[in-house]
Parts: C-alpha cells; sequence; structure tokens
C-alpha cells in the first residue's frame, strides 16, 4: 500500500489536533503524499497551514481547490463541483487550472464513476482521486458508494488512480496507486 495521507482542517480541529501533529502521524506511517484541504478558512490561514507542513515534511504536498496557493506545493486536488466553478466545460477548466499551475505541478482531480474516469483520461492530468470506497467521517452526503467496484473502475483510467472515502489501510486494490487516508490514520 502506498499511503496519500488527507490532512483535513475540520477534522483536525474536532478531534483537538495540530497540523503538526497529524503531519507527524502521517510520516511515521510513510506518506507518500499529503493534501491539505480546507473548507472553510481564508486563504492566509490555509498558506500558513501550508508553509507549517512544508517545514517539517519532505514529501509531495498537495492543496485541495485553492490552486492560487499552488507556489507554496506541489499541486492541487480539484474536485467535479470545484472544476464546474471555474467553467462549466470540465475539459475547459481542467486546461485553465494547467495554464495556472504549470506542468511542473501535480494537478488530481475527483471522480466518482465510470464517466467521469473516462472523461479523465482525455485531460492534462496527474492522477484521480476515485471514490468513495465505502462511507467515510469527513463528507457529507456521499451519493455513491462503489465498493468492490472501484478496483474494476480504477483499471479504466491512464492515470495513477488514488482510492478516496473510507479506505482503511488494509484494504486490497489491485488497480489503485494509492490510499487515501485521513481520519483513518488517527485510529
Amino acid at each position: 500500500m502506498r499511503l496519500y495521507a488527507l490532512c483535513d482542517q475540520e477534522l483536525l480541529d474536532k478531534k483537538g489536533l495540530l497540523v503538526e501533529e497529524f503531519i507527524a502521524i502521517a510520516i511515521k506511517e510513510n506518506a507518500e503524499i499529503i493534501q491539505y484541504r480546507n473548507k472553510n478558512a481564508d486563504i492566509q490561514f490555509i498558506k500558513q497551514q501550508l508553509i507549517k507542513i512544508r517545514k517539517i515534511y519532505d514529501g509531495f504536498l498537495i492543496v485541495n481547490d485553492r490552486y492560487e496557493l499552488v507556489e507554496f506545493c506541489d499541486g492541487v486536488h480539484i474536485g467535479q463541483e470545484d472544476l464546474r466553478e471555474i467553467d462549466s466545460d470540465i475539459f475547459k477548466a481542467v486546461k485553465i487550472l494547467r495554464s495556472v499551475i504549470k506542468n511542473d505541478k501535480l494537478l488530481g482531480i475527483s471522480t466518482h464513476n465510470e464517466k467521469e474516469v473516462l472523461e479523465a483520461n482525455e485531460m492534462d492530468l496527474n492522477y484521480i482521486g476515485l471514490g468513495s470506497y465505502r462511507n467515510t467521517n469527513t463528507k457529507n452526503n456521499i451519493s455513491t458508494i462503489l465498493g468492490e467496484k472501484l478496483d474494476e473502475i480504477a483499471a479504466k483510467s491512464k492515470h495513477f488512480v488514488a482510492a478516496i472515502g473510507g479506505v482503511k489501510k488494509d484494504d486490497i486494490f489491485k488497480n489503485v496507486t494509492y490510499h487515501v487516508i485521513g481520519s483513518g490514520l488517527l485510529e
């Protein structure tokens, strides 16, 4: 298993953890990638958190949604809804994002079904997040649980695949590159 750790600020706040404590756990678990997600804070707070993480973590650091902060990390991950906020045409949205973040930064998007995976195959991406695998504590209103179908759909991707949504360390996939684990690291 290759680990992609999801550092969700809302979860940290609920658990009373500092970002540095979560990063220490992720490092201990050999996380190759850490994504910092904060849906509620202002841009200055997110920037400061990215700087804190960068000081103690040498692996790949991804920011969720806030592509304007890409200079403080190694890439951006963005969801389907957030892509549509950039442009209603998701293909155009990815082109716009790529022009902003450049080719030396990683770009990943969330996918939830075979159709979105096949669309992603036509985009200039480094990876996709695919899920949800099962219910999760960090996302509300999950409409699709892929379960065992996740691995079958992942096989159709030309990009690296990160399994998302309720993934655990001991889950086994054949066609998935990374296990994305957030709250599971704290158990």
